[in-house]
């Protein structure tokens, strides 16, 4: 009789342990997917037609990490979205092709306002050749395709690229600078531009960019920030309150 009841209650175990993670799992996937909505809400990330916003919540169990408020580590990656120019000139969109943020410490900072604060966010995003040269040709040819390749010398925030191409009939073949600062990127081509062609990201509060550099493939900008002021968090929404 003994072992009858040890097997039964072992049974009830599993099966509650197996619903609490059923449940746990539930609960976070809703919470990531609401935390993604809000975020392309608040900060404009996957605001076109093939655009994603995606939130990864680490940590199990999830529930206790909602229910106290506090989550170690939490990801958001946007990829395909655009930015318009500082002039909001006509065609003056730049596309992003990827967007990653790791949050560290987040901690619900209010429940009405669906606000949170991350102890730690690093970062980094990536601007293609393609998506920069094609930024360039709609701003600043004037007649004939602009096309931007890797060049040495990138230091600190300013990260160097090569254009080539015409304007007004003239052949382009000059290095040009991508210079990333706080949350504007901005590109100054000498004898192409007047002046730097300009666009700023919405960013959460506090987090700004470190770096530009000239990569094989693209532009990779990082990025960090301390007390980050996250607005439209959902990250109390997992918290089911």
């Amino acid at each position: 009789m003994r072992r009858r009841w040890v097997k039964i209650l072992t049974i009830t175990v599993v099966v509650l342990a197996a619903l609490f993670v059923a449940v746990d799992r539930i609960a976070v996937h809703y919470a990531q997917r609401e935390a993604a909505r809000l975020a392309t809400t608040k900060y404009g990330f996957g605001d076109s037609t093939d655009g994603s916003t995606r939130v990864g919540i680490d940590g199990f169990p999830f529930l206790t990490q909602a229910l106290s408020g506090d989550f170690d580590h939490v990801t958001l990656t946007a990829g395909k979205f655009f930015v318009d120019s500082g002039d909001n000139a006509v065609g003056g969109y730049l596309d992003v092709q990827r967007l990653r943020l790791d949050m560290h410490g987040v901690q619900v900072t209010s429940l009405t306002s669906r606000t949170a604060q991350a102890d730690l966010v690093t970062g980094d995003m990536t601007l293609t050749y393609a998506d920069l040269s094609g930024a360039l040709t709609r701003l600043a040819s004037q007649g004939g395709p602009l096309t931007v390749t890797p060049a040495p010398g990138s230091q600190g925030q300013a990260g160097r690229v090569h254009v080539s191409g015409t304007r007004d009939g003239r052949p382009v073949s000059v290095t040009a600078t991508v210079l990333a600062q706080g949350d504007e990127v901005m590109i100054e081509v000498p004898g192409v531009t007047a002046r730097p062609l300009d666009w700023k990201l919405s960013l959460p509060v506090n987090v700004g960019f470190t770096s530009a550099t000239s990569t094989p493939t693209g532009v990779d900008l990082a990025m960090v920030g301390h007390q980050v002021t996250l607005g439209s968090s959902v990250f109390t929404g997992g918290a089911g309150r």
